[in-house]
């Protein structure tokens, strides 16, 4: 897997508390890498990293805080980052814009900062959001040289990651010099609508709707006919572990954004989405209830995924019946048996991209 890229190596990862965080430090540790971590807390309970136990080396710090940022890094001495750490939720945004800006901003600010310093770091992956793109709800996927942008304060943060990351990329790690000013080589990665589970965060589809079916109640869906390009957590983490290979390789070419996202089966609306999950577990059960005043989201949004199935030859290895089953059976489990199946579909994610002849998987 990964041409063993992974073993014995010292990976990074910001924000290994969170829901892909998590599932990123799994994968790691199932490849065999030295994971080490900085995040805050978990904020929900339960929480899935809390749930996994993993063999990590941790230290609890805000991004927000320089000094604390660089001098974590510094003692980690990582060779390749995988930056995650984000305030994540839309709707939070709304909320507590200054935090959201300063997190997902200057957080993003303080890690790349810290990576001029730390010569150990060859290689760089920021993770974003399809988010980041000025929406101008078009039925064209987005590509990687659209404009960034963003209605709400959540969107614009992330637009603003990607304008900071391209900034330090041709500021100080310009791939043209790199082996020669600089040893570190930086990519984005910009993802879709990512489920599975393990994940309780507030104001997510599926969280709600699993939270509702645990206690027996209706799930409200408040935007039924909004499409996204739903894709299991599991398939862009493939695809950020792809990236980072190609960057530890040395492929300058590799340092520039990418969208990880769906092929066309995978864009759905938010219905749809949601009787999906019901046919997986039939404590599921919702209603549409869309409120007559609620902050504003987009209501159409998907990649254009080409540059990675053409360059890196990566695509998302589930089909949308498989990625829903997935994510049902996982909270199923937890709910009704108190079983967490995490490695168990890692497992299983990981045989079919064999099975099913995916790149990374040779």
């Amino acid at each position: 897997m990964f041409k063993s890229v992974y073993k014995g190596r010292k990976v990074l990862v910001t924000g290994h508390t969170g829901f892909k965080g998590s599932w990123l430090c799994a994968f790691l540790q199932q490849l065999g890498a030295r994971v080490c971590a900085m995040a805050l807390p978990p904020e929900t309970e339960p929480a899935h990293y809390s749930l996994l136990d993993l063999e990590i080396e941790e230290k609890y710090i805000d991004i927000r805080d320089p000094a604390a940022v660089k001098n974590a890094i510094g003692i980690f001495q990582p060779e390749v980052i995988f930056h995650l750490a984000a305030q994540p939720i839309v709707r939070r945004s709304y909320d507590i814009p200054v935090e959201t800006f300063a997190t997902n901003c200057m957080g993003t600010v303080n890690i790349l900062e810290a990576c001029r310093f730390v010569p150990s770091v060859r290689a760089v992956v920021v993770v974003t959001s399809d988010k980041c793109y000025e929406n101008r709800e078009q039925e064209a996927g987005y590509k990687e040289e659209d404009p960034m942008g963003g209605f709400d304060p959540y969107s614009a943060s992330k637009g603003c990651a990607e304008l900071i990351s391209a900034s330090y990329r041709r500021s100080f790690f310009d791939p043209e010099t790199y082996g020669e000013s600089h040893g570190v080589l930086l990519a984005t990665a910009r993802a879709g609508n990512v489920i599975g589970g393990g994940d309780w965060a507030q104001d997510r589809l599926v969280p709600d709707i699993m939270r509702a079916a645990a206690a027996g109640r209706l799930a409200q869906i408040r935007n039924p006919r909004s499409t996204r390009p739903w894709q299991h957590v599991l398939e862009p983490l493939s695809g950020y572990l792809l990236l980072g290979q190609e960057l530890l390789s040395g492929n300058r070419q590799a340092a520039s954004a990418w969208n990880f996202g769906p092929d066309g089966s995978g864009i759905i609306d938010v219905a749809t989405a949601a009787e999906k999950l019901e046919k997986s577990w039939d404590r599921i059960k919702f209603e549409i209830n869309i409120p007559e005043k609620a902050p504003h989201e987009a209501v159409l949004l998907h990649l254009d995924c080409r540059k990675a199935h053409e360059k890196l030859q990566w695509r998302g290895i589930l089909e949308p019946e498989e990625m829903f089953e997935f994510t049902a059976r996982w909270y199923r489990e937890f709910y009704t048996r108190k079983r967490v199946i995490t490695m168990e579909q890692l497992e299983k994610y990981m045989f079919l991209a064999a099975e099913r002849g995916a790149r990374w998987a040779e």
